[in-house]
């Protein structure tokens, strides 16, 4: 069903670090493929001048790449006004609503911290600037399963479901969109892609820095709940959905939300927290702060296709490297015929999915070595390698969000499914471990997943040829 792009974009929290790291240089790319043809209204609490915003655009596309588009950038802040006012005042909503003039369909970004998503969403409401309109909900959606119900009752109160846009930029990503692609736009996985062939699934999202002066932020969230709860959550869905019955969005976002309500409730012995080794001292952050920096899952999925596979997910920050993997462990041959390639002597044959820095697909299988004996080894045939010219996910979100497009978004059931499984552990849990930075996270992490194994630790990246 076809549905009306929106007339103007207003971005609450214009003059903060999400909008300078992300949101502007998104907006500067859609002006240079000539996609940006609405007002855009900048919303936030200091009083600001219309040229002090357009330096702070300017000084985000010089963090984020460089200015390599004049006219480009001309037109970008020709389309930008700016209202100043606390979000608490009816006032602001007013000014809100001149600025927007004769726009009847303005999307809503929320760029601002997630306690004040209420209190904007109702100031939408009352200023009467709802009607017609979108609202694009930046995560955290929610901290548990009651505050997710709560913000999606606040949200219903103004806006109908499908106005509402709650962005994980991770689904913006090339390589998380070729998940879904590769699954169901080939035959040959299907057969295999079950409990009888797979013996586990690991998935690894790791930074090699720390907090970055976010230090305050991080102890209202935590790794649990920054990373694990929505962006590996969000990667799970796809590898273990069933293919949806039509081609629509809608029967993806059925099939991701049967998956979310089929995860087992995770235990506290399911859980490993750890916090490096230093970040009791960044600013912001409490000297006895228990929040965890890097936690490790056990997960189970109860359907016909995967009772009994263990789901390891993993994310942390200070590790080793930075890098984001997935690795699906295939059973080992029903009888060894080799000796060399026999059950634990070594990796069976596996599926890699590098979502980043590049982007692979690469697929491990047995090969014999040259010579009388049947001795072999292992190796990797790449299927796919990341192609340049690739849209940031943001750019790509904010413009599927204007135009209407719910594809890569997530629904009210899911982000509540999703936090029914981790909400058991979100209180009860055992206090967060040290780690030494440049590692791979707690030694406690190596012991939840020694009945199936090891780790895959991510590598650098292949040299491009």
């Amino acid at each position: 069903m076809a549905t009306s792009h929106s007339d103007a974009l207003v971005v609450f929290g214009a003059t903060g670090d999400l909008a300078h790291k992300r949101i502007f240089p998104a907006l500067y790319a859609l002006a240079k493929r000539g996609a940006l043809k609405l007002p855009v209204i900048g919303v936030a609490f200091p009083e600001w001048s219309i040229e002090r915003l357009h330096t702070r655009v300017k000084d985000s596309l010089r963090h984020a790449g460089g200015i390599d588009d004049t006219r480009a950038l001309k037109d970008f802040l020709s389309r930008l006004q700016y209202v100043s006012g606390d979000y608490n005042d009816a006032a602001t909503f007013a000014a809100l609503k001149r600025a927007l003039g004769k726009s009847r369909r303005p999307a809503h970004y929320l760029a601002i911290p997630p306690s004040l998503f209420a209190t904007v969403i109702r100031g939408i409401g009352a200023a009467g600037l709802a009607d017609g309109a979108r609202v694009i909900v930046e995560k955290p959606f929610g901290r548990d399963l009651a505050s997710a119900r709560s913000l999606n009752a606040v949200a219903h109160e103004v806006f109908p479901e499908k106005a509402i846009f709650r962005i994980d930029h991770f689904l913006g990503k090339e390589a998380i969109m070729n998940i879904l692609y590769f699954r169901f736009a080939n035959s040959f996985l299907e057969p295999i892609w079950n409990r009888d062939h797979i013996a586990s699934v690991q998935i690894t999202l790791a930074e090699k820095f720390g907090v970055q002066n976010r230090g305050a932020f991080y102890e209202t969230a935590g790794c649990l709940r920054d990373v694990i709860e929505n962006h590996l959550f969000e990667v799970v869905a796809l590898l273990a959905m069933e293919p949806p019955s039509y081609r629509g969005f809608e029967a993806v976002h059925n099939e991701k939300a049967r998956v979310f309500k089929a995860m087992r409730p995770v235990r506290s012995t399911d859980v490993v927290r750890g916090q490096y080794a230093g970040y009791r001292t960044e600013p912001g952050v409490a000297k006895n702060s228990d929040v965890e920096t890097f936690c490790a899952m056990r997960l189970f999925i109860d359907t016909w296709r995967w009772n009994g596979v263990p789901w390891y997910l993993r994310s942390g920050k200070c590790l080793t490297e930075t890098a984001a993997e997935i690795m699906v462990e295939l059973k080992p041959p029903p009888q060894a015929l080799f000796a060399d390639s026999a059950p634990g002597r070594g990796r069976t044959n596996y599926l890699r999915f590098r979502l980043s820095p590049r982007s692979a697909i690469a697929l491990a299988a047995r090969v014999k070595r040259m010579g009388k004996e049947f001795v072999g080894e292992q190796k990797e045939l790449y299927l796919l390698e990341e192609e340049p010219g690739e849209e940031m996910p943001y750019e790509r979100l904010l413009g599927d969000a204007m135009a209407g497009d719910g594809a890569l978004f997530t629904r009210e059931d899911a982000v509540e499914a999703a936090w029914a499984v981790v909400d058991p552990v979100l209180k009860r849990h055992a206090r967060a471990v040290p780690y030494r930075r440049g590692s791979w996270g707690p030694g406690q992490a190596d012991i939840l997943i020694a009945h199936d194994g090891a780790w895959h630790n991510p590598a650098a990246p292949r040299a491009t040829r």
